[in-house]
């Protein structure tokens, strides 16, 4: 009898994998994606809006190889010394490419939309840095993103200037007051005069000066939980679509 339960159980799980495997396969959500569906979906969203990314990483791939080639026959090397070597390189150099079009691509589709500020704090190494996205919002869906780690606080504003100044400034202030001595930036996205590029905004946070070492920053994020409990919530678009992690890895050159 316990034969059978075991066969019946060994049986519903086998069942269970299979099935779950199928959801996977057939999934829309890129959390479900291995790395080579991942870097697959990276590449034909990449080459949607820019086509020249398959030239590139032709062009990279081949040149990579055709010098290690030659290398290895000016220096009498058998081929199967250097000819995995030159593969190997070759691709990776492609990968290369496809991590630095990648970014381009993803700020040139939201660039101007509301929450575009994700696509540059999904690159942030979150070991470091947290972000909390609208912490506070219009109606007309001005926006005010947070970002906490070595530099401090950092407060990120997109919308229209007019209405986001007086935002951001109100949410500097509140800052200022729970942070107790922490320094809090203000930073606004956009291409105006004064104001921080999409494309710039993940290098421009991560090359301030460390002023928060990790306990410190914890203890921040713990006063700032505070002071989000006693508000409402911010009306936040749909904004970017999710950057599957293996796309982020590929992001960050990792």
């Amino acid at each position: 009898m316990a034969s059978e339960k075991a066969k019946e159980l060994a049986a519903k799980q086998k069942a269970a994998i299979k099935a779950e495997k199928l959801r996977k396969k057939n999934s829309d959500d890129p959390r479900d994606w291995g790395q080579v569906r991942q870097l697959r979906e990276a590449y034909k969203r990449t080459a949607e809006i820019d086509p020249a990314v398959t030239w590139w990483m032709l062009g990279v791939g081949v040149g990579i190889v055709a010098v290690i080639a030659i290398i290895g026959l000016l220096a009498n090397i058998a081929w199967w010394a250097w000819l995995p070597l030159a593969v190997v390189s070759g691709l990776l150099g492609a990968m290369i490419v496809l991590t630095r079009r990648v970014k381009g691509a993803m700020v040139k589709r939201y660039e101007g939309q509301p929450g575009s500020a994700e696509v540059a704090l999904q690159l942030l190494n979150k070991k470091k840095y947290t972000y909390d996205m609208g912490i506070t919002a219009t109606r007309q869906l001005d926006l005010v993103h947070r970002v906490v780690g070595p530099g401090g606080v950092v407060l990120i504003g997109e919308g229209t200037v007019g209405r986001v100044k007086p935002l951001l400034s109100g949410e500097a202030r509140k800052h200022e007051q729970i942070a107790y001595g922490t320094p809090v930036t203000q930073l606004f996205l956009g291409n105006g005069d004064g104001q921080v590029k999409l494309g710039d905004l993940e290098k421009r946070i991560t090359k301030m000066p460390t002023v928060l070492q990790p306990h410190q920053a914890a203890e921040v994020r713990r006063r700032l939980a505070a002071l989000d409990a006693v508000r409402p919530k911010a009306p936040m678009p749909k904004g970017p679509m999710p950057t599957p992690k293996g796309i982020n890895r590929a992001m960050r050159g990792r």
